[in-house]
């Protein structure tokens, strides 16, 4: 097996777990990214209450879900998520791996012609990543839209039942609607808030609205975002090279770091890439997540830079960080779980191996 497809596998078992314990969080996140209120309350706006709700934190967030959803409401698009936590971190760690090996194979053939001490410097740890990143967010974007999607199914369906509400007012009560909400009343479909659709369902109703390249709705600030992955390596892989440097080599031809060290330098590299690319990732969300029916054309997107324009006028520089105390908490937990996991379990494989290299030389 090669290190590549180790690292691979370890990345997707790590991904796992960490996706499993955190998702609560990732759930709460998504919501309150979407969450879409312009500064001055539309005439589209009810009493206030979603206004409450973007106040509220990630604590009483939580509380309002379990209320209104169940526990149920906290795991929403589950499935599809590991499935593509697993896919995800099993792309992204097999190709950062294969690339890895070929900028260190290239380091030392540099050195050996007397340029560089053959370490992998910043800039190529960065350029490892973003391709890794890249390829990554091409093959798995459809799966994380439909994850957006369940995440805040609720949100949509409690807009729709509003605006039906509206539109089933009598004539004299009813406020003018404007023509393009009037041509959409028939295709508004109403459910119960609390109706659980499934992972199907969810593919087949953003067919119906956007086609196929509806799955790959937020691509581009996806890959913009690539920068995130590559930036938490490149602060990862440097506090690691530092750590290990004077670290003596052990019975196995490894240097010895422990978990808690992967957990802490972990968490540093997630913290300072999470605070850099937050504002994409609020814009991604905004683009997965299905889009309103009604009359606030504030809150509807055409694309990544209308979704920008539109946010900078209507909601301000804040709107780009809403949930962002949620999301650190979130991903730092999950980025040095995955990590300490995966380094783990990478030690446990290689040494596995070893011993089996050995047996077989032995014989």
């Amino acid at each position: 097996m090669s290190d590549a497809m180790v690292n691979g596998l370890a990345g997707a078992g790590g991904g796992l777990v960490a996706q499993l314990l955190t998702y609560p969080l990732q759930t709460v996140n998504t919501r309150q990214q979407t969450e879409r209120r312009s500064k001055k309350p539309s005439s589209s706006s009810s009493d206030g209450s979603q206004a409450t709700i973007r106040k509220s934190g990630t604590i009483l967030e939580i509380y309002r879900v379990i209320a209104e959803e169940g526990w149920g409401g906290l795991y929403r698009g589950l499935t599809p998520s590991l499935l593509g936590t697993v896919a995800s971190q099993s792309v992204y760690y097999y190709f950062y791996q294969l690339f890895r090996n070929a900028a260190e194979s290239n380091a030392r053939r540099r050195r050996k012609n007397g340029i560089g001490d053959g370490t992998v410097g910043m800039s190529d740890s960065l350029l490892v990543a973003a391709l890794a990143g890249s390829l990554n967010v091409l093959l798995t974007n459809p799966i994380w839209v439909v994850v957006t999607r369940m995440q805040t199914q609720t949100q949509a369906e409690m807009k729709s039942s509003a605006l039906q509400s509206e539109i089933e007012k009598p004539p004299a009560s009813r406020e003018a609607l404007p023509a393009d909400v009037e041509s959409q009343e028939k295709q508004i479909n109403i459910v119960s808030p609390a109706t659980n659709h499934g992972a199907a369902y969810t593919v087949q109703d953003l067919y119906r609205e956007a086609g196929l390249i509806g799955f790959w709705k937020g691509v581009l600030p996806t890959l913009i975002m690539v920068s995130n992955p590559a930036i938490q390596f490149m602060i990862y892989e440097t506090l690691l090279k530092e750590l290990t440097k004077k670290r003596k080599i052990n019975k196995h031809g490894m240097k010895d770091v422990s978990p808690l060290e992967i957990f802490v330098i972990g968490s540093i590299g997630k913290l300072g890439a999470t605070i850099a690319t937050y504002p994409l990732l609020v814009v991604k969300s905004r683009l997965q997540a299905k889009q309103a029916i009604g009359r606030d054309k504030s809150t509807q997107y055409t694309g990544t830079l209308d979704a920008i324009f539109k946010m900078i006028r209507y909601e301000g520089l804040t709107g780009f960080y809403k949930g962002m105390s949620t999301k650190i908490v979130q991903s730092v937990a999950a980025a040095a779980l995955l990590l300490m996991i995966k380094e783990e379990l990478v030690k446990v494989a290689r040494k596995l191996l070893l011993r089996r290299q050995k047996k077989l030389a032995s014989r």
